[in-house]
């Protein structure tokens, strides 16, 4: 039988997933658990030793704010939707700032080392530095061809060589879903904008 321990848990109804913070200044989102030799199950939200390994992520409300904050920000600095800004990171990375694709695509908006330098961001894992990297990306792709919002995103996904090289839409079936799916969340986003309070 298994037993359970809170063990300085800032959070009522941490593993339910009801995380309600009992201090801002002084509470992490994270869970970490470990087991000890008697079988209970120790869970906290302020490791204080290393035997405690992570156990839930959670996304805080303020990460949601100032990441909405910074695709308002580089929208507009790079003359893009913010729907559209939105629409690649979900469809990129579901606004993941950690993730790290099969081809080493990086961050919320997955960019590849290449890019990455090529647009100067220092650390691809640094939310404010790829939402501004990759919105610079975008907004030249979108510049390359005239304004194709397909094509651009094409672009964003396989690179603008493979435009050239298949004179408009390559026949990638992974490009060809990639646009699609940002296209739907597009269309999403603007609805909610439209229909926002």
């Amino acid at each position: 039988m298994i037993r359970f321990a809170f063990v300085r848990i800032a959070f009522l109804g941490a593993i339910a997933g009801g995380l309600v913070a009992a201090s801002p200044t002084a509470c992490r989102a994270d869970i970490y658990k470990y087991v000890d030799g008697n079988g209970i199950v120790h869970f906290t939200n302020v490791p204080t030793n290393t035997r405690f390994k992570l156990f839930i992520k959670e996304r805080s409300a303020s990460s949601r704010v100032a990441v909405h904050e910074l695709i308002c920000r580089y929208a507009s600095r790079f003359h893009l939707e913010e729907a559209l800004l939105q629409a690649v990171i979900k469809v990129e990375s579901d606004f993941n700032p950690r993730a790290v694709s099969g081809k080493g695509a990086q961050g919320i908006m997955q960019l590849i080392p290449e890019t990455a330098q090529d647009m100067r961001v220092g650390n691809p894992f640094d939310i404010e530095d790829n939402i501004r990297g990759g919105s610079r990306y975008l907004r030249l792709m979108l510049d390359r061809f005239n304004g194709n919002l397909k094509l651009a995103l094409a672009a964003y996904n396989a690179g603008p060589d493979a435009i050239r090289r298949f004179g408009g839409m390559p026949p990638f079936q992974e490009t060809r879903n990639y646009v699609k799916q940002v296209m739907h969340y597009l269309h999403l986003y603007r609805h909610e904008k439209d229909t926002a309070p």
